[in-house]
C-alpha cells in the first residue's frame, strides 16, 4: 500500500528521523519494499545491519520485513559498526545494503544508509525512493526468510591485512559505547603493543558520553587516558564507526584536516600527482599541503555519500572531511570507515622519528575553531544560509557556495553550511592570529543575526 515519508528524513545522504515521531516501524518497513523496486533487479541480494541503538532491532525487523515481501533475499549481518555493511556488500558481491543506524545524532533518533553494489544511494535517488513507496510502485514476489550470515571475522581479516607496524606502540580507545565496540576488542587482541579500551559495551544510551569526536568534550575521557596511561595517541569513534577522532601524545586534539595531512602525505608517495579531496569544512592547510606533496587539491561539498561519489568519480586514492570521515581507495574499498584509519595511523605513527605531534610539527601555525553548530528549526535552516549568501553576493564579498557560503577575507576564511544530518547550522572559522579569529567569529555572528 502507499507510504509516505516525513520529508525532513529523506535527507541529502541518508534517511534519519527521531523514532516513534517522524520515523517509525512502518517507515522501515516501506523503505525495504520501496529499495526492492529502487534497484529494480529480480530477488536481489540485500545486505541488512544496524548499531547498537535500543531501537536498531525493531527497525531492522521491520525493514527486513519490507524487503522479503518485495522479493529480496536478505543477509541479516547483525550488531555491527556501518563499514562492516559496505565491506560485507562487497565482500558477499550483494546487490545491495542498508545500515540501520543513527550515526552521531542523540539517543532518541535513527536512521538509514543505503548502498547498492555500484556506490552510494544519495540526493535525488533517495527522493525517488520516496517516489516509489508513496506509487506504491513496488514488486516482486515474496521472497525468502532473511539468511544469518557473521562476517565480523572476515571484516577484522580485511583490516588487520594492510597493518604494517614498524614498532609497537601505547594507544588509547575511545568506543563511546557505539557499534565500534562490538570488533574493537578482537581487533586490540590482535594488535602489538599496549591498548586502553574505554567503553567499548555496545549500548544505544549513551551513558558515558556521546559518541561524536567532532566535540572536544567528548574527547575528556580519551585524553584523560593518553595523558595517565603515557600514551602515544588516542582513538575514537562516533557512534556506528564510520568517523575517527583523534589525539596525540599531549592530549591534543588533531583534526580531521590535520588528519588528513598525514593520510595524504602517505598516499601521494604511492599516487604521485593523484587528486586529494578534502571538504569546503578543511582548513587551507590541507589544501596547501596535498599540493605541496605533489597533489592536486578538490575541495567538495560536505556528506559522506557525495565525497564518495566524487572520489569514485575523479577516482582519488583518498578523500576526507572535517568531521572524521576519511575514505581510502587505496588499498581500501574507497568508503569511510574508521576502523581502517586507525589501522592506517598506527602504521604512520610506528614510523616517526618522534612522537605524533612531531609529525605535524612543520606545518603553519593558524588559529580555527571547531565546528560550531548552532541548533535552527529543520524547515528554516537552508533558508537561512540562502539569505546569507545573498547578503554576502550583495556586498562583494569574495564567497565559495559549493556548500553553503565559505567567505575569504584578507585575515583568513569562515564557513556556514547547513547540517545534512541535525536541525541546525554548522559554521567555521580559520585565521593567522587569534585576534583576526575572534573577527571572523564575530562576522559570523553579525551575518545571522
Amino acid at each position: 500500500m502507499p507510504h509516505t515519508f516525513a520529508p525532513e528524513i529523506l535527507r541529502a545522504y541518508d534517511i534519519r528521523g527521531r523514532v516513534g515521531d517522524t520515523l517509525t516501524q512502518a517507515d522501515a518497513r516501506a523503505l525495504g519494499r520501496a529499495f526492492v523496486a529502487f534497484l529494480g533487479l529480480e530477488a536481489p541480494r540485500v545486505v541488512v545491519g544496524r548499531d547498537g541503538r535500543t531501537h536498531s532491532p525493531a527497525l531492522a525487523a521491520a525493514l527486513t520485513d519490507g524487503l522479503a515481501v518485495a522479493g529480496a533475499r536478505v543477509v541479516d549481518i547483525g550488531l555491527g559498526p556501518t563499514p562492516m555493511l559496505y565491506f560485507a556488500v562487497h565482500h558477499l558481491d550483494a546487490d545491495g545494503g542498508i545500515m540501520v543506524t543513527g550515526s552521531h545524532n542523540p539517543p532518541a533518533d535513527n536512521g538509514f544508509k543505503m548502498m547498492r553494489a555500484g556506490g552510494p544511494v544519495f540526493g535525488a535517488d533517495i527522493q525517488r525512493i520516496g517516489q516509489i513507496a508513496a506509487q506504491d510502485a513496488a514488486t516482486g514476489a515474496p521472497g525468502q526468510e532473511a539468511e544469518a550470515r557473521d562476517v565480523m571475522g572476515a571484516y577484522i581479516d580485511r583490516l588487520l591485512a594492510d597493518l604494517a607496524m614498524a614498532r609497537p606502540l601505547k594507544v588509547a580507545w575511545d568506543c563511546g559505547n557505539g557499534a565500534a565496540g562490538a570488533v574493537l576488542p578482537q581487533i586490540l587482541a590482535r594488535l602489538p603493543g599496549e591498548h586502553i579500551a574505554l567503553f567499548t559495551e555496545v549500548d544505544g544510551r549513551f551513558p558515558n558520553h556521546h559518541p561524536d569526536p567532532t566535540v572536544d568534550a567528548n574527547l575528556a575521557d580519551l585524553r584523560r587516558a593518553v595523558l595517565d596511561g603515557g600514551c602515544d595517541l588516542g582513538i575514537a569513534f562516533d557512534g556506528d564507526g564510520d568517523r575517527i577522532g583523534v589525539v596525540d601524545e599531549g592530549g591534543r586534539v588533531i583534526r580531521g584536516d590535520m588528519l588528513m595531512v598525514l593520510y595524504a602525505r602517505e598516499v601521494l608517495r604511492e599516487h604521485p600527482g593523484a587528486p586529494i579531496i578534502g571538504d569546503v569544512k578543511c582548513s587551507q592547510i590541507l589544501f596547501d599541503e596535498i599540493e605541496r606533496a605533489g597533489g592536486r587539491p578538490v575541495m567538495v561539498a560536505t556528506g559522506h555519500s557525495l565525497v564518495k561519489a566524487k572520489m569514485a568519480e575523479i577516482k582519488a586514492p583518498l578523500a576526507g572531511e572535517l568531521s572524521g570521515h576519511i575514505f581510502f581507495a587505496d588499498r581500501y574499498y574507497g568508503y569511510d570507515d574508521a576502523l581502517y584509519c586507525s589501522i592506517r595511523l598506527l602504521n604512520i605513527a610506528s614510523v616517526a622519528p618522534g612522537p605524533v605531534s612531531f609529525l605535524l610539527g612543520d606545518l603553519p601555525r593558524l588559529h580555527a575553531t571547531p565546528e560550531i553548530r548552532i541548533e535552527v528549526p529543520e524547515a528554516d535552516k537552508f533558508a537561512i544560509v540562502a539569505r546569507v549568501a545573498q547578503r554576502l553576493a550583495e556586498e562583494g564579498a569574495r564567497v565559495d557556495t559549493t556548500d553553503g557560503v565559505r567567505v575569504t577575507t584578507d585575515e583568513g576564511w569562515w564557513g556556514l553550511r547547513a547540517s545534512n544530518t541535525q536541525a541546525a547550522l554548522v559554521a567555521r572559522a580559520e585565521a593567522a592570529t587569534p585576534q583576526a579569529l575572534e573577527r571572523l567569529r564575530a562576522a559570523i555572528d553579525a551575518k545571522l543575526h
